[in-house]
């Protein structure tokens, strides 16, 4: 629950990378997060995997200014642009990074080992071809932020119904983790964002919460197999939108250095 896809880290300290906001150490520091390490694969002059630290300066070489997030499910190829083969890879993976400036995406591939408590994370991003065209489905900030207002209500309305607020121990741990992160909430977009992106993406975030704890959280208050449907077919609008704002928010200060080139 709340999990910050690697994607969206990658985008956000990436751009400000770019931007010239953060040291490259700092930067890559930030994406790897409590992962072991990130290596890059396929990126055009390189012949085997290399570092991030390398693989970003590369990319800004090639003419990269701007990292785009997509965070891809079936039937909502959020984020994308084409073609086929790069989508599918984000399809499987759930999320992807898009540059701006070449066209080129990359795809992490998360390989993991160890017993529980002491996993050892390994991340692959799979550097690939795309098509230079605008990607599926993303909204402005504000259209984000005027539809999650809505969704929140409509989420909020849903659990309280099915009683899944007062399910027991795990949603009260999973409101207790929200709280937590919302505290620092300042911390999960880089510098160079500005306030608005950062609010949505919370927002977006909490909505997720319920759309999660509504979903994992057994039956709550639905008591038939009718009850669960119709209770799954409520909130898969409102996931939607709370995945369409995330997008929305990593990827509003390359929306508009793009409005400032038009």
């Amino acid at each position: 629950m709340l999990s910050e896809p690697r994607s969206g880290r990658l985008a956000a300290w990436g751009n400000a990378l770019l931007a010239g906001l953060v040291s490259p150490d700092d930067a890559v520091l930030a994406i790897v997060g409590e992962d072991a390490v990130h290596r890059v694969e396929g990126l055009p002059g390189e012949s085997a995997p290399v570092g991030l630290t390398l693989a970003l300066g590369r990319l800004r070489t090639l003419g990269v200014t701007g990292l785009r997030l997509a965070l891809p499910t079936s039937g909502h190829p959020l984020g994308l642009s084409g073609p086929p083969a790069f989508n599918a890879r984000a399809l499987e993976a759930e999320e992807a990074v898009i540059c701006y400036g070449a066209a080129l995406g990359l795809v992490p591939e998360v390989y993991e080992a160890g017993p529980a408590g002491d996993v050892h994370v390994e991340v692959v991003w799979h550097c690939l071809p795309v098509r230079e065209a605008p990607p599926a489905d993303v909204p402005s900030l504000g259209e984000a932020e005027r539809e999650l207002a809505e969704a929140l209500r409509d989420a909020t309305a849903v659990v309280s119904r099915l009683d899944v607020a007062g399910s027991g121990p795990v949603a009260e741990a999973a409101l207790d983790a929200y709280r937590a992160r919302a505290e620092r909430g300042r911390e999960v977009l880089a510098p160079g964002y500005p306030p608005r992106a950062v609010r949505v993406l919370e927002l977006a975030q909490r909505v997720e919460l319920l759309v999660s704890l509504a979903a994992e959280s057994g039956h709550g208050g639905a008591v038939s197999a009718s009850e669960m449907a119709v209770r799954a077919e409520a909130l898969r609008p409102v996931e939607r939108t709370a995945r369409r704002a995330q997008v929305a928010a990593y990827n509003s200060v390359v929306e508009e250095r793009e409005k400032g080139v038009r």
